[in-house]
């Protein structure tokens, strides 16, 4: 087995109560790292919490909104109290809601995406990941380096219809990775950003087959990705053997191609 240098290390993962947080948390946990799961849901944030106390992981739960700086801050705080250090943010928390900017039928204006709606993504998947990111860094500069990894997604990279508000989040996701990594690695900080392709999540049970079905069909490996699959590229990324990577976009779509 590969030494990743994770034993030990302190790890927050925002988004951790299902999906691609669950799997990442858990992911770290096998390699020995101290995990805090960060969720708006509190039910599903308690179990997997249990789940990672289970397999004998030094863990904690929060019922966090990424939104709200000042829980975001206090969130931090109380995990310093109880461990003294953080090394590694996994800025995983994004929700979507999807809406055509401008539906157009029969020569009239159908419907719009609303301010709400693109507001409410905006500050979940993007402003979130800055507030979560600001409230740790001073933590990471004064332990002698760190790691940031944040979730941007393939469709950040290519555009996809009826996402204004989700693809402008994953797109400037990767403009903060990239900035970060300019800025924080004089304090021995990496940043990097993964982009997921089509990954089976909890989300798809709201889709329609054919929509899923289209989605495979975009998919040179013809198939979906697993959480467990992201995980990985997230655990790489914060291992020593990542260590000389950092304002790089992983991209983990099954070579996905896009307009065919």
């Amino acid at each position: 087995m590969i030494e990743t240098g994770l034993r030990d290390k302190v790890v927050i993962v925002t988004g951790a109560a299902a999906g691609i947080g669950r799997a990442t948390a858990l992911r770290f946990v096998e390699e020995g790292a101290r995990v805090a799961v960060w969720d708006v849901n509190e039910a599903a944030g308690a179990a997997v919490l249990q789940e990672l106390r289970a397999r004998g992981a030094d863990a904690l739960f929060r019922r966090m909104d990424v939104t709200r700086a000042v829980s975001v801050e206090e969130a931090v705080i109380e995990l310093i109290d109880r461990w003294q250090r953080v090394d590694v943010l996994v800025n995983n928390a994004g929700i979507v809601r999807d809406a055509q900017l401008v539906k157009w039928k029969d020569g009239a204006i159908a419907s719009t995406m609303t301010n709400d709606v693109f507001d409410s993504v905006i500050a979940v998947n993007l402003k979130g990941v800055f507030l979560c990111t600001r409230a740790v860094v001073p933590h990471l500069i004064a332990g002698g380096g760190g790691v940031i990894l944040n979730a941007s997604s393939v469709v950040g990279l290519y555009g996809n219809f009826g996402q204004t508000n989700y693809v402008a989040t994953k797109a400037g996701v990767i403009g903060m990775t990239r900035t970060w990594a300019r800025e924080l690695g004089k304090y021995n900080i990496r940043a990097n950003a993964v982009a997921p392709g089509f990954i089976a999540t909890e989300i798809l049970q709201s889709m329609p087959q054919k929509v899923i079905d289209g989605m495979v069909l975009h998919t040179p490996l013809g198939r979906m990705g697993r959480p467990e699959e992201i995980a990985e590229a997230y655990v790489w990324l914060a291992s020593d053997a990542a260590s000389f990577v950092t304002g790089a976009v992983l991209s983990v779509d099954g070579g996905i191609v896009t307009g065919t």
